[in-house]
């Protein structure tokens, strides 16, 4: 059983609390025998199970479907975390819906939420977020992905590659980031949505992972995509993406935690009930020194996640560098509880099929996506440095 005293954290007030309980009730019961063979069809399969069970109403807004009246960071936090706990998959499932939509909610016009966000709210439609390039990861100023203004002024033409994009192949549509060049560098990129269907967009590959995704790279030819389905002003794409990671990036160290506690919880039971030299593997110093540091670990990171969601929320204040700290050292750290509780599982816990050996694989791609570890780094550096500069 999880340890679940953070929740009563002061960082959470009581409908924060009936959530966590309500979502841990849920997936005990409707998440124990999802079928991972074929990742595309189980991650259909979630979204439109997580819709109709109304958790991906915690992704959009009230005016537009949602549970709450805006994004809250902690409610984010606290289903992906729970949701990662379970399956992984699932939180996938449930992340990229908000991801994917984030921009939308961010920075849409009235109609384009209207037509997009109450069908990512029911799990009608799947979202995808559509930023990094074959050579502009983490410097997104790099990006080569174009939109020119068609001449009668109606449409954006998009041209260029998208890659390692979660959903691809099976989203609905793509929150698409593309060079417009009112500026050099990051000041000049622009967002739109772009339909799946829409002509001009392929999926160039399909790109499998050690935990299987969704994951594809995507063309653009002479994709036109109508003016109304931009996001924001032109030129502005950099800061809603941005803003976009701001917010579910600490939602990635939730995922994180969640990841953590379900491998602690495996290495106790393991611990506890496993024979050793006539006890059992619990009663090694060793074993207790590890146990030690993997709690503290998830401790450390659950306070690090959970002020940065508060500050964001109850604050209203910009969480760059909080999130970035929750992201570095909460994937960090669960990167290394996981790596322990293998090894007390022994040969056991490299075996295809147990958790650990699954968890294992699940989150070595968080210490990359939505910002490297060490881009973490640069970001807490140069957030830090500028404050000390005022």
């Amino acid at each position: 059983m999880s340890d679940k005293t953070y929740i009563d954290l002061p960082f959470f007030d009581e409908t924060h609390r009936a959530l966590e309980r309500e979502l841990d009730a849920w997936c005990g019961k409707s998440l124990q025998h999802v079928d991972h063979a074929d990742a595309d069809a189980a991650c259909r399969g979630l979204v439109r199970q997580l819709g109709q069970a109304g958790w991906l109403r915690y992704c959009v807004p009230a005016a537009f479907g949602g549970a709450l009246p805006a994004l809250d960071s902690r409610a984010l936090c606290l289903l992906r975390e729970t949701l990662a706990r379970h399956d992984g998959l699932a939180d996938f499932a449930f992340a990229m819906q908000g991801l994917g939509s984030g921009a939308i909610t961010l920075a849409g016009s009235d109609a384009v939420r209207e037509r997009y966000l109450p069908r990512v709210a029911r799990g009608d439609a799947i979202a995808a977020f559509a930023l990094s390039e074959p050579e502009a990861g983490s410097d997104v100023a790099a990006m080569q992905c174009s939109a020119r203004l068609s001449d009668d002024g109606s449409h954006y033409v998009l041209d260029g590659a998208k890659t390692w994009i979660s959903n691809g192949g099976i989203a609905d549509f793509y929150c698409v980031f593309a060079r417009t060049g009112e500026a050099p560098g990051a000041r000049g990129i622009t967002a739109f949505v772009v339909d799946a269907d829409t002509p001009g967009l392929t999926i160039a590959e399909r790109i499998d992972v050690i935990a299987p995704h969704p994951l594809a790279t995507l063309r653009f030819d002479n994709c036109r995509v109508p003016v109304g389905n931009r996001l924001g002003e032109t030129g502005q794409g950099f800061k809603v993406a941005m803003m976009t990671l701001d917010i579910f990036r600490a939602s990635v160290a939730a995922a994180a935690i969640g990841f953590a506690r379900a491998a602690l919880d495996d290495a106790l039971a393991r611990a506890t009930s496993r024979p050793m030299f006539g006890g059992v593997l619990a009663d090694l110093q060793l074993t207790q020194a590890a146990i030690g540091d993997m709690a503290t670990a998830v401790d450390a990171a659950v306070l690090l996640t959970y002020r940065a969601a508060w500050l964001r929320d109850v604050q209203g204040i910009r969480t760059t560098r909080e999130a970035a700290m929750a992201k570095m050292v909460a994937t960090e750290n669960a990167q290394q509880v996981i790596d322990r509780a293998v090894q007390m599982f022994g040969g056991l816990g490299v075996r295809v099929g147990t958790r650990v050996e699954s968890l294992y694989r699940e989150i070595r791609s968080l210490r990359i996506y939505e910002g490297a570890t060490e881009v973490q780094k640069l970001i807490i550096a140069r957030e830090t440095l500028a404050a000390h500069a005022r």
